[in-house]
């Protein structure tokens, strides 16, 4: 197989299906040109990476991906090695697991192995999030807190994430811990950026000026604040804020948009996709 015209961007909403059909695993290989090609799996959010690196080397191994490595990035020296940087750099495609959001960009933010992520993705490389990988993909990370009925002036905190995207924040098991308040809470306090919330087992695939689809068995839910009119900036912390003309859409599996002008795309829908595609 050839190698991808460009990169792209598989952002899993977590729990992604890793021994039967593996759905989005499978998608994922192809993106980076197929099982010929060298993937690499940060496993640097886990506090048990090398139970992490288990799971993902029998998954891709089982796809017959013969070149698959880990990189178990501990400290920020690691993360600045030069030779290591430079080899993540040459991935044809690079996987981010779960953890902790917070403890991957305290280690690898800003330093030579970050650069090497934006150099892989530049080139053409695919580099896919799962879960807490997932988060951190775009510059506004969900780094912590909940709200569980409504949105929560304050219940929320944002952090720099790797910056594969801008203006978005990215919250994954969506569906499955009811997340939506949560993402409501970030939109209400942060209108400039648009909600991403992706369900289990499902993944949006973001390909660079190009378009989006819906991979898996869930839904991705999408929260445009833009229009919004609201009073968050005058309530209490922690009170309930008023939210009118909130715009969501929802896109099940096996949705697919372009961007871009393609006439086939709703018109509420074109702007906010030409906003998520603009890969960095």
């Amino acid at each position: 197989m050839s190698a991808p015209a460009r990169g792209s961007l598989l952002v899993i909403g977590g729990s992604e299906d890793r021994e039967d059909d593996m759905q989005i695993l499978e998608r994922f290989v192809q993106l980076c040109g197929g099982a010929d090609r060298r993937i690499v799996v940060l496993t640097t959010a886990s506090r048990v990476p090398e139970k992490m690196w288990a799971i993902y080397d029998a998954a891709f191994g089982g796809m017959g991906v013969a070149r698959r490595s880990e990189v178990r990035v501990t400290s920020r020296l690691e993360a600045n090695d030069a030779s290591l940087a430079d080899d993540v750099a040459q991935a044809d495609g690079i996987f981010i697991t779960g953890g902790d959001q917070k403890r991957l960009l305290a280690l690898i933010g800003g330093t030579l192995l970050d650069q090497a992520l934006h150099a892989a993705l530049a080139r053409g490389a695919c580099i896919a999030g799962t879960s807490a990988g997932a988060s951190a993909m775009s510059a506004h990370m969900l780094a912590d807190g909940k709200a569980e009925l409504h949105p929560e002036k304050g219940a929320v905190s944002l952090g720099a994430g790797l910056g594969f995207m801008q203006r978005v924040a990215i919250d994954q098991h969506f569906s499955q811990r009811q997340r939506l308040a949560r993402l409501l809470t970030v939109v209400a306090q942060n209108p400039y950026l648009l909600g991403v919330g992706i369900d289990e087992d499902t993944a949006l695939l973001i390909e660079a000026g190009g378009g989006i689809e819906i991979l898996g068995a869930g839904a991705v839910t999408m929260i445009d604040g833009r229009h919004m009119v609201s009073n968050v900036a005058d309530i209490r912390q922690r009170a309930v804020p008023e939210m009118v003309d909130v715009r969501l859409h929802l896109l099940p599996a096996g949705s697919r948009y372009g961007a871009q002008g393609d006439p086939a795309t709703p018109a509420a829908l074109a702007d906010f996709l030409n906003i998520v595609t603009d890969i960095a």
